[in-house]
């Protein structure tokens, strides 16, 4: 039997029950769950291990490598430039990054880049996988490249590319990487373990993965899926864990705590409030995750629905039953999500990852439990 740790409030013990059943099927290594609702912590558990060996305990301070959710935390930071009328979505790319115009990328926006429109979904071309260490050199292959398909026409999803294109739009307006804006305006004010890039002095704290033994079922591969996936520099390779751990790519390399997500998506469920401050004007929380195309994804086999960088819940309904609930997920399971119709915000992460694209079995569970909970 695991020890499970943390607490859960008063109702939502069907939640905890959840959560244990997923150790005592051999489901989990480690793992941890919050729940925040209208700004106060409900649920927060964590049980298991941090590290293969079963010598590490996953405990309040693990920090957890969450891949793609780490594309929530891009969307907020262009957000907030928008709220802040210093970029907007239905901007060109161009005007803010010049040398983003070439091969017929004039037009493309904003809101097309972090809708996954732009098709850039990965480099068709052969290249060194250790490159997406070099910012600069990456961001100069998007900028020269042409597009996998017609901008505008559908979506494909971008699981690399997206924190380059949307980083470095952010740094061409704010002049910071994303990873040191969130630290600055985010993870340290509100005492928040959020990291896009993790210095040295965390990795001790970070958690070991178990792979998935099998591999995704990405259905019928195209140019697109190809580019994304399955090509041997379809991401970054080369330079081992550590380097890894340390490079910001604002699509794939977040480390957090389940706690640190689920207040932070928090305050997105709650009208932009976290600790009494405003980080999002609800106007901005509307537009950002409002839908700017929908249908069957060029990359993933499912049809999606995409905000400005957010996934939209509907159609996929993996993260309860809420029409306007957004957020995203990553590889492995790791997710976070807001639901501004009941307030209720959560995240899981985990360090033994299953090969499921999205719907993960295991947040899923917990999730349904919590909106029973909710209707109890």
């Amino acid at each position: 039997m695991v020890e499970i740790h943390g607490f859960a409030k008063d109702g939502f013990s069907a939640v905890r029950d959840a959560f244990a059943a997923n150790f005592e099927a051999g489901q989990e290594l480690g793992a941890r769950f919050a729940l925040v609702r209208a700004g106060e912590t409900v649920v927060d558990l964590w049980a298991g291990h941090a590290d293969r060996q079963r010598t590490r305990p996953f405990d309040e301070t693990t920090l957890t490598p969450v891949f793609s959710t780490t594309k929530a935390l891009a969307a907020l930071l262009i957000a907030r430039l928008v709220d802040a009328g210093k970029l907007w979505y239905d901007q060109p790319v161009a005007e803010v990054w010049p040398e983003f115009a070439q091969n017929g990328k004039a037009a493309i926006t904003v809101e097309q880049v972090m809708s996954h429109q732009d098709g850039l979904s990965g480099f068709p071309d052969e290249m060194d996988p250790a490159l997406w260490f070099d910012w600069d050199a990456i961001c100069a292959r998007l900028a020269a490249m042409a597009p996998i398909w017609p901008p505008g026409t559908a979506s494909g999803y971008h699981p690399i590319t997206f924190g380059y294109t949307a980083g470095e739009i952010f740094r061409r307006v704010d002049g910071r990487t994303m990873g040191k804006a969130l630290r600055e305006d985010l993870a340290q004010p509100f005492e928040l373990d959020l990291w896009i890039g993790l210095p040295d002095s965390e990795h001790a704290r970070a958690a070991d993965l178990q792979r998935p033994k099998g591999l995704a079922n990405f259905g019928e591969v195209n140019a697109a899926t190809k580019a994304a996936f399955l090509t041997p520099w379809s991401s970054p390779a080369g330079r081992g864990q550590a380097e890894w751990r340390r490079i910001e790519i604002p699509s794939a390399n977040g480390h957090a705590t389940a706690l640190a997500l689920a207040r932070l998506m928090g305050a997105l469920a709650n009208d932009g409030w976290l600790d009494g401050e405003v980080i999002l004007s609800p106007a901005l929380i509307a537009e950002a995750s409002r839908e700017r195309i929908s249908g069957q994804d060029l990359v993933l086999p499912f049809e999606m629905s995409w905000g400005a960088g957010f996934m939209r819940n509907a159609p996929v309904k993996v993260w309860g039953p809420g029409e306007a609930t957004f957020g995203h997920s990553g590889w492995g399971g790791s997710c976070a999500f807001a639901d501004p119709e009941t307030k209720l915000a959560g995240a899981y992460v985990m360090n033994k990852q299953s090969t499921d694209l999205l719907g993960d079995g295991r947040p899923k569970r917990l999730i349904e439990a919590a909106y029973a909970a909710l209707q109890g």
